[in-house]
């Protein structure tokens, strides 16, 4: 089985012996389980801080143990497929990540929920990046742009349909039901990867495990990513926490990478980034994170702090983005067999910018008819970004090293995400503070608008019966609230500006990635 999948691979004049289409379907519902479960529990946060009896930053840990476990796997994920086999790993992973979320509904404290987190996001670490190695070594040259399309629809739409089905459960059921949903999916996809993969090869690496450099990478990401997690709620280096974690990322890291570069078997490859593709495509990567995982972390909370939308209607709310993504991927695999796909790349970069730029235009009276449009253009500029930075960043690599390359390239966009919230969330509060400072230096009780707008107030509030002294607190209270709204607008259209700056300044590095000759073979000649 595994001799006829490299012919599937690397040639077109035998028939494969597997069917790639059932290996496509299979390897996406492991990815789909992984991409949903990143953002699915965003908007039960406050059904399981009231049902563990926890504190919100305590709360927050149900999300940061698993990214924190998820960045540590997948630059692994090349490593263990080769130690293990790669169907075996694939494998173990979803029965891993499906028992994790039964543990996961079971939870009893928050102890044991956090504990059971970090195991999902230590089993669904390699399920994205090992899925995406299946679709590079079984397609051919010719049909990887329908194949990646197939998988970026997938990837893209998951953080989406994650707080859509987070909401939807959430509302009409028990936040539980969010993790068990995970159990009939989990059990299908095993049943499929084992059926439909081609069987591991009876030959496999050996040799010892280097478990020094194990725990030197999962101490520098691990560190790194808590760093991006907690830094904001915790007031970044003001805290002792957060610059001993800045230092333990900072030595565990280098030390990894000195180990790594004079190991013959090292556990991560990181010589593979002697492939300009790879190393430009995987910063391109980190800001297509920050824009896909940014404006969705934005506009969710603009829409229950400003709009005062509950998180089904959030959720619905961004679900046409994510039907979009997945119909635009249709076309987009069409676009990059008739152009360069690093033409295709640029037109989406500026398409992205186009609708942070119009999201940067939002008032206290945006409604959801004003966020429509810029949602539906984000998603079509971030598909047509995805599939082109796929197909130019992996596949002018060859076929030996696709697996060690999808795992650093899955790795830069989960930590583009993860900087984006980071980077988002302290815009956010520092214009926040600045917008509010500008708009009370021009709010004085001098100001005949100020003055009547009180005075408005405050005979609304007398007609309620309320006296005069109270009256007026609660017109200055009020007063303040419309400022605070004001200032919380105008610090979101800041964020989205940002983001739209940051995307159209990193274009120019498409012109470093590679472009696969035409007919060749994904894999390349080696």
């Amino acid at each position: 089985m595994s001799a006829s999948s490299s012919v599937a691979v690397g040639s077109n004049e035998a028939a494969p012996a597997v069917n790639k289409w059932a290996v496509a379907v299979a390897v996406a519902a492991g990815a789909l389980l992984e991409v949903i479960d990143t953002s699915i529990v965003n908007v039960a946060l406050a059904d399981i801080q009231a049902a563990v009896g926890a504190t919100l930053a305590q709360v927050s840990w149900v999300i940061s143990s698993y990214a924190i476990a998820n960045v540590i796997v997948l630059p692994m994920s090349a490593w263990l497929g080769q130690r293990f086999g790669k169907k075996r790993y694939f494998v173990f992973s979803l029965i891993g990540f499906t028992l994790a979320s039964v543990l996961c509904g079971l939870a009893t404290n928050l102890t044991m929920l956090i504990a059971a987190r970090a195991l999902q996001g230590l089993m669904g670490g390699g399920l994205l990046a090992k899925a995406q190695a299946f679709l590079f070594e079984t397609f051919p040259r010719e049909e990887q742009a329908i194949a990646q399309g197939f998988f970026g629809a997938i990837v893209i739409a998951g953080p989406v349909i994650g707080p859509t089905l987070g909401g939807f459960i959430t509302t009409h059921s028990d936040w539980r039901y969010i993790f068990f949903i995970n159990v009939p999916v989990g059990i299908a996809a095993v049943l499929l990867c084992l059926q439909a993969l081609p069987a591991d090869s009876l030959k496999r690496a050996a040799g010892r495990v280097d478990f020094f450099a194990i725990g030197l990478l999962a101490i520098g990401l691990g560190s790194m990513q808590a760093v991006l997690e907690e830094g904001n709620s915790e007031d970044w280096f003001d805290s002792p926490l957060i610059i001993t974690l800045s230092v333990a990322a900072v030595v565990g890291l280098v030390m990894f990478v000195f180990r790594e570069l004079k190991s013959e078997q090292p556990v991560v490859d990181l010589r593979v980034l002697r492939y300009r593709s790879l190393w430009a495509g995987s910063l391109l990567s980190i800001i297509i994170g920050i824009a896909l995982y940014g404006a969705l972390f934005a506009v969710p909370i603009f829409a229950q702090t400003i709009l005062g939308y509950t998180s089904e209607q959030t959720g619905l709310l961004l679900l046409p983005g994510a039907i979009t993504s997945a119909v635009t991927m249709i076309f987009a695999a069409r676009l990059v067999r008739m152009f360069d796909p690093r033409y295709v790349l640029v037109v989406g970069g500026l398409t992205l910018a186009l609708s942070l730029s119009q999201l940067g235009h939002l008032t206290v009276s945006t409604g959801e008819s004003q966020l429509f449009w810029p949602m539906i253009i984000r998603a079509i500029g971030t598909v047509l970004m995805f599939l082109p930075l796929n197909l130019s960043t992996i596949g002018p690599i060859p076929k030996q090293d696709v697996s060690a390359a999808t795992g650093f390239f899955n790795l830069t966009r989960q930590l583009g995400g993860s900087i984006g919230v980071a980077m988002l969330s302290g815009i956010l509060d520092h214009r926040m503070a600045f917008h509010r400072a500008t708009l009370v230096e021009h709010m004085t009780t001098t100001d005949p608008r100020v003055f009547e707008r009180v005075a408005t107030l405050e005979r609304m509030f007398t007609s309620h019966g309320y006296v005069a002294s109270e009256a007026h607190v609660r017109a200055l209270a009020m007063l303040d609230g419309t400022l605070q709204r004001q200032a919380s607008v105008l610090s979101f259209n800041d964020t989205f500006w940002v983001t739209a700056m940051l995307v159209v300044s990193f274009l120019p590095l498409v012109f470093l990635l590679g472009k696969p000759p035409r007919g060749a073979n994904v894999a390349g000649a080696h």
